[in-house]
């Protein structure tokens, strides 16, 4: 045995090991990620959302001394967040407009990126990802968008609907 094929022969069961989980990997079901992707940048949303209406003073406050969104007053910023942090992830969640509701919420990790936290880049790039996934693929097979493409597009996908 040459000094070659002991080397060869000793990562052979690593090299194995490696393409028996990627070939398992492969074969989880895309939808299954699309809704896990759906379903968890919906719950930072949401929660965000929960926490406003839990404490609208406070949100009002943070909007006014901290936050300070140009433009907007104080308490219309609030709302407008408000009303989008409950309503977008629902979409998301359900797959119904979900385009519409990841692209809202990405202009919001922007807003949020460019004039409140600027530092804070890092967590928003983690929202931003699934979200633009989101906005460029679609929300997948287990969506009302896809029932809904599948029903009046001639029984044909949504268009980034896999």
């Amino acid at each position: 045995m040459t000094p070659a094929s002991a080397a060869a022969s000793a990562v052979a069961p690593a090299v194995e090991a490696f393409a028996a989980a990627r070939d398992f990997l492969s074969r989880l079901p895309q939808p299954a990620l699309d809704l896990a992707f759906r379903i968890g940048i919906a719950s930072v949303f949401f929660k965000s959302g929960l926490v406003k209406i839990g404490n609208w003073t406070a949100a009002v406050a943070l909007f006014r001394d901290e936050y300070r969104v140009p433009i907007l007053p104080p308490e219309a910023a609030a709302l407008l967040a408000t009303v989008a942090e409950l309503t977008c992830p629902m979409m998301l969640i359900l797959g119904l407009g979900a385009r519409l509701g990841a692209a809202a919420l990405l202009a919001m990790t922007a807003v949020i990126q460019i004039f409140v936290y600027p530092a804070n880049w890092s967590e928003h790039l983690i929202w931003a990802a699934p979200l633009a996934h989101l906005l460029t693929r679609g929300p997948g097979r287990w969506s009302i968008d896809e029932l809904i493409a599948r029903r009046w597009l001639d029984g044909s996908s949504a268009v980034g609907v896999r």
